[in-house]
């Protein structure tokens, strides 16, 4: 887990904040940004980016009277959407590969009963 102190840039920390995130952090690690409250719409505002940019936003917490600081876990949502969806795929293959095998096991029945039938008469 990485923390990154952006107090020193005021209310100009986004960039910065979505750099690092971008290049040195790791997919799946956790990191924890910290920066100046200022008149409160920082924590908006970060808080929308890092959603509008497809990571986690996992706590927003107040730290001190100044700061807050932000914990963000970089799995990108379309990265957990696109995993999810191989997931549903591959039960769907499976489901349907189960269906079509009792399909078949039925239609063979059946005309194994037709057959059986054709004889008796």
């Amino acid at each position: 887990m990485k923390r990154y102190d952006l107090r020193p840039l005021k209310d100009n920390f986004y960039d910065t904040m979505l750099e690092k995130l971008d290049k040195e952090v790791s997919l799946d690690e956790v990191v924890i940004f910290m920066f100046e409250i200022g008149d409160f719409s920082p924590i908006q505002k970060s808080a929308d980016l890092v959603h509008e940019m497809g990571y986690t936003l996992m706590n927003s917490i107040k730290f001190n009277e100044v700061d807050w600081t932000l914990v963000v876990k970089k799995t990108k949502i379309k990265e957990l959407q696109e995993r999810e969806e191989q997931s549903i795929m591959k039960i769907n293959e499976e489901v349907s590969e189960e269906i079509l095998k009792k399909i078949y096991n039925n239609l063979k029945t059946i005309k194994q009963n037709k057959l059986e039938q054709k004889e008796e008469i």
